[in-house]
Protein backbone atom coordinates (compact mmCIF):
# COMPACT_ATOMS: atom_id res chain seq x y z
CA UNK A 1 0.00 0.00 0.00
CA UNK A 2 1.33 3.14 -1.12
CA UNK A 3 0.99 6.00 1.04
CA UNK A 4 0.47 9.62 -0.76
CA UNK A 5 1.77 12.93 0.41
CA UNK A 6 0.40 15.98 0.62
CA UNK A 7 1.24 17.64 -2.84
CA UNK A 8 0.46 14.27 -4.60
CA UNK A 9 -3.33 14.30 -2.78
CA UNK A 10 -3.72 17.88 -3.97
CA UNK A 11 -2.26 16.60 -7.63
CA UNK A 12 -4.80 14.23 -7.59
CA UNK A 13 -8.82 15.11 -8.36
CA UNK A 14 -11.07 12.86 -6.09
CA UNK A 15 -13.13 9.58 -7.94
CA UNK A 16 -16.23 10.05 -7.89
CA UNK A 17 -17.66 6.80 -5.54
CA UNK A 18 -13.74 6.43 -4.38
CA UNK A 19 -14.69 5.55 -1.21
CA UNK A 20 -16.89 2.68 -2.27
CA UNK A 21 -15.05 1.31 -5.00
CA UNK A 22 -12.83 -1.54 -4.07
CA UNK A 23 -11.20 -2.22 -7.42
CA UNK A 24 -13.37 -4.30 -9.21
CA UNK A 25 -14.15 -2.67 -13.29
CA UNK A 26 -18.35 -3.23 -13.32
CA UNK A 27 -17.21 -5.53 -16.62
CA UNK A 28 -14.83 -7.77 -14.71
CA UNK A 29 -17.13 -8.14 -11.59
CA UNK A 30 -20.01 -9.28 -14.67
CA UNK A 31 -17.34 -11.85 -16.10
CA UNK A 32 -16.04 -13.34 -12.61
CA UNK A 33 -19.76 -13.38 -10.94
CA UNK A 34 -20.75 -15.58 -14.28
CA UNK A 35 -18.46 -18.17 -13.73
CA UNK A 36 -18.96 -18.12 -9.86
CA UNK A 37 -22.94 -18.32 -10.54
CA UNK A 38 -22.12 -21.78 -12.99
CA UNK A 39 -20.28 -23.24 -10.49
CA UNK A 40 -22.99 -22.98 -7.68
CA UNK A 41 -25.50 -24.08 -9.79
CA UNK A 42 -23.57 -26.71 -11.02
CA UNK A 43 -22.86 -27.45 -7.33
CA UNK A 44 -26.21 -27.46 -6.10
CA UNK A 45 -27.67 -29.57 -9.01
CA UNK A 46 -24.92 -32.15 -8.26
CA UNK A 47 -26.44 -31.91 -4.34
CA UNK A 48 -29.54 -32.79 -5.46
CA UNK A 49 -28.42 -35.74 -7.42
CA UNK A 50 -26.00 -37.40 -4.34
CA UNK A 51 -28.81 -36.55 -1.78
CA UNK A 52 -30.90 -38.92 -4.00
CA UNK A 53 -28.12 -41.41 -4.19
CA UNK A 54 -27.69 -41.31 -0.68
CA UNK A 55 -31.46 -41.83 0.44
CA UNK A 56 -31.05 -44.95 -1.90
CA UNK A 57 -28.37 -46.04 0.12
CA UNK A 58 -30.02 -45.68 3.53
CA UNK A 59 -33.00 -47.36 1.59
CA UNK A 60 -31.16 -50.26 1.15
CA UNK A 61 -29.91 -50.22 4.60
CA UNK A 62 -33.17 -49.59 6.61
CA UNK A 63 -35.85 -50.99 4.37
CA UNK A 64 -34.73 -54.27 2.28
CA UNK A 65 -36.66 -57.27 2.40
CA UNK A 66 -33.95 -59.24 3.98
CA UNK A 67 -31.12 -57.56 5.74
CA UNK A 68 -28.90 -56.63 3.25
CA UNK A 69 -25.57 -56.51 5.63
CA UNK A 70 -26.84 -60.44 5.87
CA UNK A 71 -26.99 -60.81 2.12
CA UNK A 72 -23.90 -58.82 0.54
CA UNK A 73 -20.12 -59.66 1.35
CA UNK A 74 -18.48 -57.99 3.81
CA UNK A 75 -16.65 -55.47 1.56
CA UNK A 76 -19.87 -54.31 -0.54
CA UNK A 77 -21.85 -53.92 2.51
CA UNK A 78 -19.10 -51.64 3.97
CA UNK A 79 -19.39 -49.94 1.05
CA UNK A 80 -22.89 -49.29 1.27
CA UNK A 81 -22.67 -48.02 4.91
CA UNK A 82 -19.63 -45.62 4.11
CA UNK A 83 -21.68 -44.19 0.70
CA UNK A 84 -24.89 -43.79 2.62
CA UNK A 85 -23.33 -41.39 4.98
CA UNK A 86 -20.66 -39.89 2.63
CA UNK A 87 -22.79 -38.82 -0.04
CA UNK A 88 -25.30 -37.14 2.42
CA UNK A 89 -22.51 -35.58 3.81
CA UNK A 90 -21.29 -34.27 0.42
CA UNK A 91 -24.39 -33.05 -0.35
CA UNK A 92 -24.70 -30.83 2.41
CA UNK A 93 -21.14 -29.50 1.72
CA UNK A 94 -22.47 -28.86 -2.11
CA UNK A 95 -25.52 -27.30 -1.77
CA UNK A 96 -24.14 -24.47 0.72
CA UNK A 97 -21.31 -24.30 -1.92
CA UNK A 98 -18.24 -24.70 0.96
CA UNK A 99 -14.43 -25.64 -0.33
CA UNK A 100 -14.97 -28.63 1.92
CA UNK A 101 -18.03 -29.75 -0.02
CA UNK A 102 -16.27 -29.89 -3.04
CA UNK A 103 -13.48 -32.07 -1.96
CA UNK A 104 -15.86 -34.49 0.55
CA UNK A 105 -17.48 -34.84 -2.77
CA UNK A 106 -13.93 -35.21 -4.88
CA UNK A 107 -13.58 -38.01 -2.22
CA UNK A 108 -16.95 -39.94 -2.46
CA UNK A 109 -16.88 -39.83 -6.24
CA UNK A 110 -13.25 -41.25 -6.69
CA UNK A 111 -13.94 -43.24 -3.78
CA UNK A 112 -17.13 -45.28 -5.82
CA UNK A 113 -14.55 -45.37 -8.99
CA UNK A 114 -12.13 -47.07 -6.92
CA UNK A 115 -14.46 -49.33 -5.58
CA UNK A 116 -16.55 -49.97 -8.68
CA UNK A 117 -13.09 -51.14 -10.20
CA UNK A 118 -11.59 -53.02 -6.96
CA UNK A 119 -15.08 -55.23 -6.74
CA UNK A 120 -16.29 -56.06 -9.45
CA UNK A 121 -19.93 -56.01 -10.09
CA UNK A 122 -20.18 -53.61 -7.07
CA UNK A 123 -20.87 -50.33 -8.83
CA UNK A 124 -21.82 -49.77 -12.59
CA UNK A 125 -19.75 -48.91 -14.93
CA UNK A 126 -22.56 -46.18 -16.39
CA UNK A 127 -21.79 -44.28 -13.17
CA UNK A 128 -17.58 -44.32 -13.20
CA UNK A 129 -18.28 -42.82 -16.47
CA UNK A 130 -21.33 -40.42 -14.97
CA UNK A 131 -18.56 -39.80 -11.66
CA UNK A 132 -15.64 -39.31 -14.31
CA UNK A 133 -17.43 -36.48 -16.52
CA UNK A 134 -19.08 -34.95 -13.25
CA UNK A 135 -15.38 -34.14 -11.81
CA UNK A 136 -13.90 -33.32 -14.87
CA UNK A 137 -17.00 -30.90 -15.06
CA UNK A 138 -16.09 -29.57 -11.67
CA UNK A 139 -12.45 -29.02 -12.46
CA UNK A 140 -13.58 -26.88 -15.32
CA UNK A 141 -16.00 -24.85 -13.01
CA UNK A 142 -13.79 -24.23 -10.26
CA UNK A 143 -10.77 -23.23 -13.00
CA UNK A 144 -12.46 -20.60 -14.98
CA UNK A 145 -13.97 -19.30 -11.52
CA UNK A 146 -11.08 -18.87 -9.69
CA UNK A 147 -9.02 -17.56 -13.10
CA UNK A 148 -11.88 -14.74 -13.26
CA UNK A 149 -11.56 -14.08 -9.48
CA UNK A 150 -8.15 -14.00 -9.79
CA UNK A 151 -7.76 -11.81 -13.29
CA UNK A 152 -10.31 -9.16 -11.97
CA UNK A 153 -8.99 -8.91 -8.43
CA UNK A 154 -6.04 -6.48 -9.32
Amino acid sequence: MKFLTRSEREERPPEPGGAIKLGVKPQAAAAQAQWGLMLVIFMRVLAGLWICQGLAEWALVLMPERSVLEALPAAMAAAVIFFAIADLVAAVGLWLATPWGGALWLFAASSQIFIALAIKNSISMVWVAIDMVLIALYFFLTFNAGRANAQYAE
